[in-house]
């Protein structure tokens, strides 16, 4: 049969030209791939996308969950209780490029995350780790920064971790617990359900009450 006999057109408006119906046309005329090759075709990339996706995901998830800490902090703040703020990450100038302007690199974090001062003196130092899976590593932890909480609970600092999941849960784990994670639960991670009594309650605002006993 002819291609024309093996397909149908029909006219569309005035314009005089056939839209043909192009599944009718011969299967030869196509080449084939087979399905092992499509998938070994589409495999790195779908795997690239699939990492790129996961770790922009991941980091706007981490930011959000910074600014809930920040609003809590300021919400504090201007109610008089703490005075609590980030400290800077530290960075190495490699590069000087005039007028105060310079190439940069981050170092290896040392410090604990937020440090600051509660009403009546008492000192308050806090790590704040985020994760979009269901369990948060002791591991997220550098043993630099663990070392330094050490010091500064020994001093009488009132130390924590203050832990975000992705479905928006703040829990807020005692250091001394956090330390020995694997004595209170038997490995090196924990998931929500461990760590449930240590939960965030929210106020009317949703702000997180990192503070409240």
């Amino acid at each position: 049969k002819s291609f024309a006999s093996t397909t149908r057109g029909k006219r569309w408006g005035n314009r005089g030209f056939m839209r043909w119906n192009l599944t009718a046309l011969p299967a030869r005329r196509f080449p084939r791939i087979k399905k092992r090759e499509q998938e070994k075709m589409k495999k790195p990339y779908d795997k690239f996308l699939y990492r790129q996706l996961l770790g922009a995901s991941n980091r706007e998830h981490g930011k959000r969950f910074e600014e809930r800490i920040d609003v809590a902090l300021q919400w504090y703040e201007r109610s008089g209780d703490a005075v609590i703020e980030k400290t800077p990450e530290p960075m190495r100038p490699i590069k000087d490029l005039g007028g105060g302007r310079f190439v940069a690199h981050y170092e290896k974090a040392a410090q604990p995350d937020y440090k600051g001062t509660l009403r009546g003196g008492r000192s308050v130092v806090f790590e704040a780790k985020f994760t979009s899976t269901e369990k948060l590593s002791q591991s997220r932890v550098t043993s630099e920064q663990a070392a330094r909480m050490d010091v500064y609970s020994t001093a009488g600092a009132w130390c924590f971790i203050v832990a975000g999941f992705n479905n928006g849960s703040v829990y807020r784990i005692p250091w001394e617990v956090w330390r020995d994670i694997k004595s209170h639960f038997g490995r090196q991670y924990v998931t929500q359900k461990d760590i449930s009594s240590f939960r965030v309650p929210v106020n009317f605002s949703g702000i997180p009450l990192l503070l409240s006993k």
